[in-house]
């Protein structure tokens, strides 16, 4: 996976913005704004990604060099992912799939309704 590939999946969800609320490098993903990923454009290629805190913890153990606890994020529910081909990509869309639903069960009820509309 490479940053155009993770941009037009996150873009290709429902609901689904690119924002730049941080600084002109991060690009962040909304949905119906709230954020779900976020990469930066300039470092090396890593994304954030929100995530069940047991399973953050088992992925951290799994893959020490590549899964971190969520840089600048709550390092409960955050994990940061070291994309360098190591983890391979159907697990990575995988894991962007999960934290796109952890934030969609968040929402309210009635967000929630309006995005099954969509």
């Amino acid at each position: 996976m490479n940053i155009e590939e993770f941009r037009n999946y996150c873009l290709g969800k429902r609901a689904v913005t690119e924002e730049l609320p941080f600084d002109e490098t991060t690009l962040v993903y909304k949905v119906l704004g709230k954020m779900f990923a976020l990469t930066d454009t300039e470092d090396e290629f890593k994304i954030a990604l929100k995530c069940d805190p047991e399973k953050a913890l088992a992925l951290r153990e799994q893959y020490p060099k590549t899964v971190l606890p969520g840089y600048h994020l709550n390092k409960k529910h955050w994990n940061t992912i070291v994309v360098d081909g190591s983890i391979p990509d159907n697990m990575l869309y995988s894991w962007i799939d999960d934290s796109c639903e952890l934030v969609i069960k968040k929402l309210p009820k009635i967000k929630q309704a309006e995005l099954k509309s969509l």
